[in-house]
């Protein structure tokens, strides 16, 4: 309640009425006049009532006091027990506050943001973010319902921007123990057969069982060693990266009974392969114009070795020639294919045939087990293929996926695609092949041959078979049964992808991984999962995930090109995930791989107690010594809070208010104040007539 002045005349002219009154009453009293002081009193009465004063009484209401309850919902307390703990522990806080209605609890979830690839429990960002529109006077305490594994908890010199108690309800149990897996160096590329080195670590937190740690190693899902590990002590491993492109090297600790987790015991390592210098043995029968295609192609990749033999002079033939008058180089037939052959990545045949005395039989046989035992053989066939000098009359015919029938087919074609061809990687979406006829020129002769084994993924005229692929033991060899490529390399009607379809058959001979017929392939872009399926088969279904928790759920494929089928998915879930579909698996990490919510897993009071004891908070379990879910009383304290309660949780009552209306009483209005200015005048009369 207080006294205003609403005036019924500007507050200069009553100043200078008031001045001017003072100087008559002053001088009236100096002079010893009758009724000088009541006619003061009468002016000081006549002012005041022009002043017109207004008694004001405000009317109020308490304001709620704030108590924001902050809860952990992060990944690292989303194991079974700890989510039980939680859920039990905010129903029974909310119940302690609504003992007491001036208490408004806001109650904040955290959850991980569903696109963080390296997910971090931040609690105090989201403590921030719920009381932005909340003055700091009316906050009374904050309660941190969590695991303690807090990674923004803020320093205790810095500023909450409140004065108030910091509280936190711990879940889990004090004598927790998780065991982990970490890389602790590793490289990121490494040459293809050549030996790699890569530490990794085993970390157990909180009480160690003590002893070693079988940890199982597998590369690209096969398993290739068991090692025992000494936990806390970085170790040594030695492997062999076995192909280019992405590898997965994955480690995996034997769980331990009671841990809190098995999501952390695993932890893989992608390792780009890379292949060394190609080296390629291409042998030219005699010499033609499409060799000069070959040869162009192989040189221009940095990354070939190539060693190129043209057979200009056969043993059979004899054109008087003196032998000291030749500057030809002998061919090195056993440094080639007996010394030096498991040496070579690629071996190409190009219109070579089996002439007297060039390569022995026996060599035939070595190029054979080469093969079978991880080799790559190309053969580029023309006429010679057919005649009674072709390799398929040698034991090499024992790896050759198509037989020739000894004639040759010449008429103009269009290279086409078959059927297994359009799903195929190999040939599938060559430039060009989408029309009909194929945007390419065309060729106009090649090798008839019996029923071929493996794929035709190319024909020619007539649907005979023109480019051949098959698997032989470990290896692969292909046959293109045309030596008119060359044409497609001269721009011949427009030329062709010779270039790609060239390079597609070599990498696919070296068992590049994206060329492969049946393939899994998975990747991560932040969250989201990327599948992708390659067959040349039918619709292989839906792709099955088995996520880190071990839950198992089911991902449709769709078709995006001839044997290509794709899909994506947003995953909830950090961690490694096992992709299958058939025969086929994969594995693909979703999210960093060392990401701070995995790195410590157990429960801890530590990490808030410095702030509570500045704060004058409490920090302390919600399981109880039964086992059981409690929650400690709350404790309303008015003024500022001086001393720390070890067994409440003390809350900051705000003494903050809201204005509700104005109640105003004139002071000089009505009949009271006609009645005080009466009075003065009649009094100044009265003394007068006297």
């Amino acid at each position: 309640m207080n006294i205003g002045f609403a005036p019924f005349l500007p507050w200069p002219v009553l100043a200078a009425l008031a001045v001017l009154t003072l100087a008559i009453a002053a001088l009236a009293i100096y002079r010893r006049l009758r009724g000088g002081w009541i006619r003061a009193l009468a002016g000081i009465a006549l002012l005041a009532a022009l002043a017109n004063p207004v008694l004001m009484q405000e009317d109020r209401d308490q304001l709620s006091t704030i108590v924001p309850v902050v809860v952990d919902r992060s990944l690292s307390q989303q194991t079974p027990e700890r989510t039980k703990m939680t859920d039990e522990a905010l129903a029974m806080l909310k119940d302690r506050l609504a003992q007491f209605p001036r208490i408004e609890p806001r109650i904040v979830e955290f959850r991980d943001p569903a696109e963080s690839e390296s997910p971090s429990t931040r609690l105090f960002s989201a403590l921030s973010s719920s009381i932005a529109d909340v003055p700091p006077a009316r906050i009374g305490g904050a309660i941190f319902l969590s695991d303690g594994q807090i990674h923004d908890i803020p320093g205790v010199n810095q500023q909450l921007g409140f004065d108030a108690p910091v509280h936190g309800l711990i879940t889990g149990k004090p004598d927790e123990f998780d065991r982990r897996i970490e890389i602790v160096r590793a490289p990121r590329f490494g040459i293809v057969n050549d030996e790699q080195q890569l530490v990794f670590r085993v970390v157990d937190d909180g009480k160690s069982p003590g002893g070693t740690a079988a940890v199982t190693v597998k590369m690209n899902g096969d398993e290739i060693a068991t090692l025992q590990a000494t936990p806390g002590q970085d170790t040594p491993f030695s492997f062999k990266v076995p192909r280019a492109g992405n590898n997965v090297l994955e480690f995996a600790v034997a769980e331990v009974p009671g841990e809190v987790t098995g999501i952390n015991n695993q932890t893989v390592q992608v390792i780009e392969g890379i292949r060394q210098n190609m080296r390629v043995l291409l042998v030219s029968g005699e010499p033609h114009a499409g060799e000069r295609a070959w040869r162009n192609l192989l040189k221009s990749d940095a990354s070939v070795d190539l060693v190129h033999f043209t057979i200009l002079r056969p043993p059979d033939k004899q054109d008087g020639t003196p032998i000291n008058e030749l500057s030809l180089i002998a061919f090195p037939t056993r440094e080639l294919f007996v010394d030096k052959i498991n040496s070579f990545d690629l071996i190409i045949f190009d219109r070579y045939q089996d002439r007297q005395n060039v390569l022995p039989t026996i060599y035939y046989d070595y190029m054979a087990q080469y093969v079978e035992n991880g080799g790559a053989l190309l053969v580029a066939a023309g006429p010679e293929h057919a005649g009674g000098s072709s390799i398929a009359l040698t034991p090499l015919a024992s790896v050759l996926p198509a037989e020739p029938t000894g004639q040759m087919i010449e008429k103009a074609f269009y290279p086409r695609l078959s059927d297994q061809g359009k799903k195929h990687p190999v040939t599938r979406g060559l430039d060009g092949s989408e029309t009909e006829p194929p945007h390419w020129g065309r060729w106009f002769r090649s090798v008839d041959v019996e029923r071929p084994q493996g794929q035709t993924v190319m024909v020619g005229a007539d649907s005979s078979p023109l480019l051949v692929l098959n698997r032989v033991g470990q290896g692969r060899v292909a046959m293109l049964l045309s030596d008119e490529g060359w044409l497609w390399a001269r721009g011949f009607e427009g030329g062709g992808p010779h270039v790609s379809l060239y390079r597609r058959i070599a990498h696919w001979l070296l068992k590049e991984p994206s060329l492969e017929e049946e393939a899994l392939t998975a990747n991560a872009a932040g969250r989201t999962l990327q599948v992708t399926r390659q067959t040349i088969g039918n619709d292989p279904g839906p792709a099955t995930i088995k996520t880190p928790s071990g839950k198992t759920d089911t991902l449709p494929l769709k078709q995006t090109q001839p044997g290509l089928y794709q899909a994506e998915k947003h995953m909830g879930e950090i961690g490694l995930y096992q992709i299958a579909s058939g025969n086929l698996s994969t594995l693909v990490h979703i999210g960093a791989i060392d990401a701070p919510e995995f790195k410590a897993m157990i429960s801890t009071t530590e990490t808030l107690k410095p702030l509570a004891q500045k704060t004058k908070g409490l920090v302390t379990r919600v399981a109880g010594a039964n086992g059981g879910v409690t929650v400690p009383q709350v404790l309303p304290v008015r003024g500022a809070v001086r001393v720390a309660d070890g067994q409440r949780l003390t809350i900051r009552m705000t003494d903050e208010t809201v204005l509700k209306g104005i109640n105003t009483l004139p002071l000089f209005a009505g009949f009271a104040g006609l009645a005080a200015l009466l009075f003065a005048f009649s009094a100044t009369w009265w003394r007068e007539g006297r």
